[in-house]
């Protein structure tokens, strides 16, 4: 039996670290956001790389689900699926979730807003994610990993989401070679210089989110879904 792992994460966390992780496993294949070329279709969204992403991954949500629940390779235990929240757009239909292990990574909504304005000046809430990650998880639950904690606690909380998920820990996730991956989105060059120069998890920062006023009303608007699924993180906490 295969675990198909839905990571439903918001932008600026460290998903892309997360899916290291799991591509470090021997049994486990990885996919990097498969509704993107979708969501960008539909939204008509100027993204960097924009055409690549378009010509790389289908267009229709059906093909990218009928995909996500099909036949993989033999030897594949694991389906590692990372998803952007903001990607499930309206239009998908969402019983195909319900095939399925959803586990969802959050981030302090303060921190998120201050990384997306470095990148992206004036976001929405619609583009952060955090009402879509708490209807999957009010519709299909499953377990949630705070990044905070994951980059204290990499071993502890990692064992804990495949306990959750009931996969056996490796401590493979632990670490990676550096570098790019075939199985890298075609927007990779854009964005994933920091992970490609990694070979595991960056320690924790706690300094605090410097968010700029403009956009504290977005922080406002986003806690409290945060804080919905806080309540149910993943603790290694004694």
């Amino acid at each position: 039996m295969v675990t198909r792992v839905a990571m439903w994460s918001g932008p600026r966390n460290v998903s892309t670290a997360l899916m290291r992780s799991f591509g470090a496993r021997a049994d486990t294949q990885v996919v990097d956001e498969p509704l993107y070329a979708h969501y960008l279709e539909v939204t008509g969204l100027d993204h960097p790389g924009r055409v690549e992403i378009l010509a790389s991954q289908p267009r229709r949500w059906q093909d990218v689900a009928a995909a996500l629940t099909g036949p993989l390779p033999s030897g594949i235990d694991v389906h590692y699926q990372k998803h952007m929240t903001h990607h499930l757009l309206p239009d998908i239909g969402r019983e195909w979730l319900g095939e399925l292990a959803n586990a969802y990574l959050i981030r302090d909504p303060a921190h998120v807003v201050a990384s997306y304005a470095k990148v992206r000046g004036e976001p929405t809430l619609a583009d952060l994610g955090f009402t879509q990650q708490a209807e999957i998880f009010r519709a299909y639950g499953g377990p949630v990993v705070d990044a905070a904690d994951l980059l204290r606690d990499p071993a502890g909380v990692l064992a804990k989401l495949c306990a959750a998920l009931g996969i056996g820990w490796d401590p493979a996730m632990l670490s990676w070679p550096a570098g790019p991956r075939d199985t890298d989105g075609v927007w990779a060059p854009h964005w994933y210089a920091n992970v490609e120069s990694s070979t595991g998890f960056a320690a924790y920062d706690p300094s605090p989110a410097a968010v700029p006023d403009r956009l504290r009303h977005l922080v406002d608007a986003a806690q409290p879904y945060y804080d919905e699924l806080h309540a149910h993180r993943l603790t290694t906490a004694a």
